[in-house]
């Protein structure tokens, strides 16, 4: 039974190679792996050899990148469902700081009122030639 899970993956999984997977492989990988890493902390449990226990760090990590690469891709799909929204989900909208998102659109900062304008056509900024 534990020969049928068994992926016998020592190397690190990579996410260049995961993201040209559906998601059905990616969910199927991830189980696999999770069923393996189980088997590796029974394994421990009962004191194997040192090989399966440095196995589990190396399993530990895959399934984090598996599980990483399945978000990214669930996050780009939302993106593109709300490309042409006027809102985006509070989690798909840049972070930056709260100040910053706060502040004035450079279009709203840009403006000004009816009589700057008049004071600004009226009397423009003066230009003066200097001698060198």
């Amino acid at each position: 039974l534990s020969a049928l899970f068994f992926t016998g993956t020592m190397t690190k999984t990579k996410a260049h190679e995961l993201r040209n997977k559906s998601k059905g492989d990616l969910e199927k990988t991830l189980d696999e792996l999770k069923t393996e890493l189980s088997q590796l902390r029974v394994a421990q449990k009962t004191g194997s050899a040192a090989s399966k226990l440095a196995k589990i760090k190396v399993v530990r990590k895959s399934v984090a990148c598996v599980k990483t690469v399945i978000n990214q891709n669930q996050r780009d799909a939302l993106r593109l469902h709300f490309k042409k929204s006027k809102y985006l989900p509070l989690d798909l909208r840049t972070k930056k700081t709260r100040a910053i998102r706060r502040r004035l659109t450079p279009h709203q900062a840009a403006k000004t009122t009816l009589r700057q304008q008049k004071k600004s056509k009226h009397f423009p900024i003066r230009k003066y030639a200097v001698k060198a």
